[in-house]
């Protein structure tokens, strides 16, 4: 007696596994990326080669190469940036203040937002810069 052949299936290709991985990798690089903040106008960092640790959510001063001035988000006069900050303190007096200044912006407005800072009772500043 002769049976026929068996008839040979193709298997299946199954693309779970491959969803799952992909979903892996996704939530990996979702956890693992660092989002850094807004900056509400272009600067151009000056270079330094020493630096420090950098403190968690400062309150951070942006100041572009044409003399704006920005507090977190939001863009401000100089005159109007003590009250703001001496408010900011009020709410929380330890919070850590950076100023992130633009290479080419002029000293004395610089030195205008240090006045402010000090008039509205910050102790200390950091000015941020990136690292050759």
């Amino acid at each position: 007696m002769k049976l026929p052949a068996p008839q040979r299936k193709e298997p299946e290709e199954n693309v779970i596994p491959l969803i799952n991985i992909v979903f892996l990798l996704l939530i990996f690089f979702m956890v693992a990326g660092t989002l850094t903040p807004s900056q509400p106008f272009d600067i151009d960092l000056p270079a330094t080669e020493k630096g420090g640790e950098m403190p968690r959510d400062p309150l951070r001063i942006y100041l572009s190469g044409d003399g704006r001035v920005a507090l977190a988000d939001e863009e401000v006069s100089v005159e109007d940036l003590e009250s703001r900050i001496a408010a900011q303190l009020d709410e929380s007096p330890d919070l850590p203040v950076q100023i992130e200044a633009d290479g080419s912006a002029q000293s004395k407005v610089l030195l205008d937002v240090m006045d402010a800072l000090r008039d509205a009772g910050v102790e200390r500043a950091d000015l941020v810069t990136r690292r050759e």
